[in-house]
């Protein structure tokens, strides 16, 4: 049934962001960024006082402040189409995702996660299954596959300018947790480093995911096996803090993920090399840019973010917002990964028929290999780095 064009902004319900938080703040500027979008509203916190205290940080009115995700979804689904949210964003800590996300689905919302999608491989592949099911569309901001250059460089790898990919380097190299930060209460480093909330891995649950997620939505490479050691250095930790994992894919290839949250002065250092046939590319999510492309006897080429440059492919240009030379950076990648799922829920809301698995914004598929990858590395790791089956029943393509 088509609905007809929808001439507005999205509603959207936030689930998370209450005070102290990081992520929730940025899944609303992302989400409002272009001006397709509205907060209205939100579940900010476990805590009803505490929800509604945080509705002043987004300008919602303390009637839509929610003491509860539940009580959001019961009395958001009650109002009128137009004046009811659009979408659920969950940004709570990895245990509360599944919940969330279930009952949103299940209530008719379209839902845009945060990563990890889930606590355990169960509950993603659960998730997969209820969204196959529905009419909703589901997004997960990996937030890094927004980026314009790593869009530049998925065109190029699958139109074949690399040749056969034949070797990913991936890394995420954080210092932030060398000390227990958890033990003085600090909020962020609490949950991720308690396995009751943040799950079965820490650093490689929480970065190594990016790593790993990044090097395939790139190359849209298969896996086929892979071998793990995680590591907790800081004595005391429950959760890793340093890890190495190596992958076989299917064609032949043969990639790695290191992640660590432990090495001295490093930030966000989010940085993926890949080798093919024919050249080979580096990126940085710290100068994100900028591109290198080499091939043996020729220059080297550096690709800048220059929407009107020749060289730019069109999933490149069409991620960038400003003209070169004014660098566009993670709060607009995060943007990407939004107007994207806009353009499904628009399209959806018209009667179009929606891609569901090969999108370019990061769906529930994306999501069940994500969990997939921490089940499989935990398990590696726990038998000294054996080699085990990686294939994803749910895999993106």
């Amino acid at each position: 049934m088509t609905n007809g064009p929808l001439n507005r902004k999205l509603k959207m319900g936030l689930v998370g962001g209450g005070q102290g938080s990081f992520i929730g703040k940025v899944h609303s500027i992302a989400a409002c960024l272009d001006n397709r979008a509205e907060v209205v509203a939100g579940a900010f916190s476990s805590n009803p006082e505490r929800s509604k205290a945080s509705a002043v940080d987004y300008n919602v009115s303390e009637k839509r402040a929610y003491g509860s995700y539940k009580e959001m979804l019961e009395k958001e689904a009650s109002l009128p189409e137009g004046e009811r949210i659009d979408f659920v964003s969950v940004t709570t800590p990895n245990h509360v995702h599944f919940d969330v996300a279930k009952a949103a689905i299940e209530a008719g919302f379209n839902v845009v996660c945060d990563k990890p999608m889930t606590f355990d491989l169960a509950q993603a592949e659960e998730l997969a299954r209820l969204v196959e099911q529905s009419n909703v569309v589901f997004a997960l901001t990996h937030n890094y596959t927004g980026y314009p250059l790593v869009r530049q460089a998925r065109e190029m790898i699958q139109s074949g300018e690399l040749g056969e990919i034949q070797a990913i380097r991936s890394n995420y190299i954080q210092g932030w947790l060398r000390t227990r930060l958890e033990e003085s209460d600090q909020k962020q480093a609490a949950w991720r480093t308690d396995p009751s909330k943040s799950g079965a891995a820490g650093c490689f649950g929480d970065i190594a995911t990016h790593a790993y997620n990044l090097g395939r939505y790139m190359t849209g490479l298969l896996p086929k096996s892979i071998s793990c050691h995680l590591k907790t250095f800081e004595p005391g930790r429950q959760l890793d803090d340093y890890g190495t994992a190596i992958v076989k894919f299917q064609n032949g290839a043969l990639g790695t993920v290191t992640a660590s949250q432990i090495s001295h002065g490093r930030e966000n250092d989010l940085f993926i090399e890949i080798d093919g046939t024919r050249a080979a590319l580096q990126w940085r999510q710290e100068e994100p840019n900028v591109m290198v492309v080499r091939s043996n006897g020729q220059p080297h080429k550096l690709y800048t973010r220059d929407p009107n440059a020749p060289f730019m492919n069109g999933s490149g240009q069409a991620a960038c917002r400003l003209p070169s030379g004014h660098p566009e950076a993670f709060f607009e990648a995060f943007a990407n990964i939004y107007t994207a799922a806009f353009d499904a829920i628009v399209a959806k809301h018209s009667g179009e028929a929606i891609e569901r698995k090969d999108t370019i914004y990061p769906n529930v598929y994306d999501g069940v290999e994500g969990m997939r990858f921490i089940q499989q590395c935990v398990a590696s790791s726990q038998k000294d780095g054996a080699w085990l089956p990686f294939e994803c029943s749910y895999a993106r393509r």
